[in-house]
């Protein structure tokens, strides 16, 4: 039986991947925070890599469907 690997920095690769495709969706963070109905700091605080694991999965959801991405794309390396 294989072992199942998780990834142990999964917040951050998600924290890489909604910055990935908010700028590839040509949106800036304030943007995104209007369209997802939070705080323009909020969103650069998800985004940035010195932040604590601070978004909820609601907050996940929402931002997946702002822009438009499923949710396994955020969580791929």
């Amino acid at each position: 039986m294989n072992k199942t690997e998780y990834d142990i920095n999964i917040y951050d690769t998600i924290r890489k991947n909604i910055k990935k495709y908010r700028k590839e969706k040509g949106l800036t963070s304030a943007e995104l925070a209007e369209k997802v109905g939070l705080s323009h700091d909020f969103i650069r605080q998800i985004e940035s890599e010195k932040a604590a694991y601070n978004f909820s999965v609601e907050t996940f959801y929402k931002i997946a469907m702002a822009l438009d991405v499923p949710l396994d794309n955020f969580i791929k390396k």
